[in-house]
């Protein structure tokens, strides 16, 4: 039954069940107070896709499955998407120009891997168990507050409290680079000064961690010839995808659509 929070999606005549909707909602998280909210790009997300698989069968396309990954080969549909995209759009390489104009836009965006020298004390916990990630938290906060109160005594104070083997060598971790640690971790240095101690405990998967960056080389810029390919190949990306999106709000524009929104594509 259609309401105006969940309405029916009719694409060009074509009724889609809502069964298809509500799974494709799973893919789509919204806060728990806005239901609608993921319903609504889900709509949207089986709409656009309704209307490739139309076209691809007004096209007589035959579905060729290829190999996606281990024992794994792409569904009749989506390689129906595949080879109606391939024909469709569009997008050549850009010219030796271009390539170059974006490079000189901004070369300092193009560098090798920083190098950090960081230290911490790790409050560990399992980040599932929200009665010991509080604890930790809490446990976090109070060492931070003890080190903010006095900066010298991080070594001391790693030893005593961290759960990191570092706390041998007062929580120094040497010299990392990115990759080497978690991702919110790596988030925190890329925002601290040399010397600067975070100013929050960050939680990763191992818990709670007071992050001090202890010293930091960038990264050299790169030479217009180590990076011309992959400025390319962003560049060629980007530019196919600018043309699938034309390609698919040309088929929303020329379509009859109800329950879906494709204005904003």
């Amino acid at each position: 039954m259609s309401t105006a929070l969940f309405p029916d999606l009719v694409v060009n005549g074509e009724t889609i069940s809502r069964q298809i909707i509500a799974a494709e909602a799973q893919n789509h998280p919204a806060p728990r107070d806005k239901p609608g909210l993921a319903w609504r790009q889900a709509a949207n997300a089986v709409a656009v896709r309704t209307l490739l698989l139309q076209e691809a069968r007004r096209r007589r396309l035959t579905p060729d499955p290829e190999e996606v990954g281990p024992s794994r080969l792409e569904t009749e549909d989506e390689a129906l998407i595949r080879e109606l995209l391939d024909i469709a759009v569009e997008a050549g390489p850009p010219d030796e120009a271009a390539i170059h104009a974006e490079w000189a836009r901004d070369p300092s965006r193009f560098r090798t891997p920083p190098l950090w020298e960081a230290s911490h004390i790790l409050c560990a916990c399992d980040p599932r168990d929200e009665a010991l990630r509080g604890q930790a938290q809490a446990r976090a906060a109070a060492v931070l507050e003890e080190v903010r109160a006095n900066p010298r005594r991080f070594p001391s104070l790693a030893a005593r409290e961290s759960d990191c083997g570092s706390k041998a060598s007062g929580g120094s971790l040497g010299q990392v680079r990115p990759g080497d640690l978690a991702p919110e971790f790596e988030a925190a240095l890329r925002n601290l000064a040399e010397g600067e101690i975070a100013s929050e405990p960050v939680a990763t998967r191992y818990g709670w961690h007071v992050i001090r960056l202890d010293a930091v080389a960038e990264g050299q810029v790169l030479p217009f010839s180590a990076v011309r390919g992959k400025i390319a190949e962003a560049m060629e990306k980007a530019a196919w995808a600018s043309a699938a999106r034309a390609f698919i709000a040309r088929l929303a524009s020329e379509a009859t659509l109800t329950g879906a929104d494709l204005r904003t594509i």
